[in-house]
C-alpha cells in the first residue's frame, strides 16, 4: 500500500516521502497516529504538485539567504570588552555581543544561530552565523579593549 508520510518515521522515510508499506502497518499504526496519509492516485498527484511548488519557493529562499550571507560576511563586526592589565578579557565575548553588533549593522540574527570559538583575549576571530538551513556566513569578529 502506498502512503504519504506526514512526519519522519525511523527506518521508513522523512516527511513528504511516498513509500510502500504493508497494509496492516499503514492502516493500524501510521494513519491513526497521524504519521501518514493513504496514498490514493489523486492524493499522490496533489502531493507531487505541492512538492513542485515548495521546491520553487525553496529555491527563492536559498538565493535570498546566499545573498544575505554574502552581505553579512562583508560587514566588519567590532565588539569591545573590558581587558585586564595582562591583556586578557574579563570573562569572554559571548554570542549575544555578536548578535547585538550584527543588529546594529542591520542584520536580525538569533543567538542560537551564532557559532563561535571561545574568545579570551582581544584579536580577530571568525564566527559562523547560520542564515538558512545549511547556508552559513563566516563573520570576522574583532574584539577590542575598552
Amino acid at each position: 500500500m502506498k502512503i504519504i508520510l506526514k512526519k519522519e518515521v525511523a527506518n521508513l522515510g522523512e516527511a513528504g516521502d511516498v513509500v510502500e508499506v504493508k497494509t496492516g502497518y499503514a492502516l493500524n499504526y501510521l494513519v491513526p497516529q497521524g504519521y501518514a496519509a493513504v496514498g490514493t492516485p489523486s492524493a499522490i498527484k496533489q502531493h507531487e504538485e505541492t512538492l513542485r511548488q515548495r521546491a520553487h519557493k525553496e529555491a527563492k529562499f536559498v538565493a535570498d539567504a546566499e545573498a544575505k550571507a554574502a552581505q553579512m560576511a562583508a560587514v566588519p563586526v567590532k565588539v569591545s570588552a573590558k581587558v585586564t592589565e595582562a591583556g586578557k578579557l574579563f570573562g569572554s565575548v559571548s554570542a549575544n555581543a555578536v548578535v547585538e553588533a550584527l543588529a546594529a549593522a542591520g542584520f536580525e540574527v538569533e543567538k542560537r544561530n551564532v557559532n563561535m570559538p571561545s574568545i579570551q583575549e582581544p584579536g580577530v576571530y571568525e564566527a559562523s552565523v547560520k542564515v538558512y538551513k545549511t547556508i552559513c556566513a563566516t563573520v570576522k569578529v574583532e574584539v577590542v579593549a575598552e
